[in-house]
């Protein structure tokens, strides 16, 4: 995923802990959200959407559903993530990359840019993100961005979970606040607790991540260059704290 500036460490669930990945957010719990995506991109191009590049694509989960209807490009900034995307989705073309910079030199007919997106603190960051999602899309083609917040209906929050398999298991809680509503970011603390057989250990994550208005992310997508923006909301069935909307950028087809 697409992560902090290069001059910061990868938090630790996307370094040295990416091998716990799948047992904190296992592939399976994408299913519905990714069948949104699909249709949210197949319903806003202008063209037959066949080939996607999703930027910041992690551990795959997304990736593994979304390959069953397009032939997927993945690129993260962690070769650790990239790793376990690649025993999950071997048939899929995997690249390293940080998304506000990548350049492939070749377009898709849709860019997806999941939750990696968050991790783009700062205005300069999410224009540079925005701006190679539209670099790498054909005319007519669609982009879609969906961050976990916006600010206008950020909250604090907890939450907890995890997955277990065989002889491993892991349970998390999460702390999700923003200390500076001034600034464009908020933090999230993450503790990991993980078994393995009778081992058990527990981490602090810190993951710091970037909170920007409705306004802000339309504004930097025209500035991109995509002709039409706009936000679509989750369905009901697929809840998203802050009712946060996932927001689409079409370029147009004389581009």
């Amino acid at each position: 995923m697409s992560r902090n500036k290069p001059n910061e460490s990868l938090p630790r669930l996307y370094s040295d802990l990416a091998g716990w990945f799948h047992l904190l957010t296992a592939p399976e719990d994408y299913l519905e959200e990714a069948a949104f995506y699909r249709r949210t991109l197949l319903e806003n191009s202008l063209i037959p959407v066949q080939t996607v590049l999703e930027l910041g694509s992690g551990g795959g989960n997304n990736a593994s559903h979304l390959k069953a209807s397009f032939t997927m490009t993945l690129s993260d900034l962690s070769e650790d993530m990239l790793s376990i995307s690649r025993r999950l989705n071997p048939e899929c073309e995997h690249i390293r990359g940080d998304m506000r910079h990548i350049r492939l030199g070749r377009e898709f007919d849709a860019v997806f840019v999941h939750d990696a997106v968050s991790y783009m603190t700062t205005l300069d960051d999410l224009t540079g993100a925005t701006k190679t999602a539209y670099l790498h899309c054909k005319p007519g083609g669609v982009a879609l961005f969906a961050p976990d917040y916006i600010r206008e209906t950020f909250k604090s929050s907890t939450r907890h979970g995890g997955h277990d398999a065989g002889e491993r298991g892991l349970r998390h809680l999460e702390w999700t606040r923003d200390p500076d509503p001034v600034d464009t970011s908020y933090i999230c603390d993450m503790v990991y607790v993980m078994r393995d057989g009778e081992d058990i250990r527990t981490y602090h994550d810190r993951h710091i991540l970037g909170l920007f208005s409705e306004a802000e992310w339309l504004s930097l997508m025209r500035k991109a260059g995509f002709t039409t923006v706009k936000k679509v909301p989750y369905p009901d069935s697929i809840e998203k704290t802050g009712s946060t909307p996932v927001f689409i950028g079409i370029k147009s087809e004389q581009s």
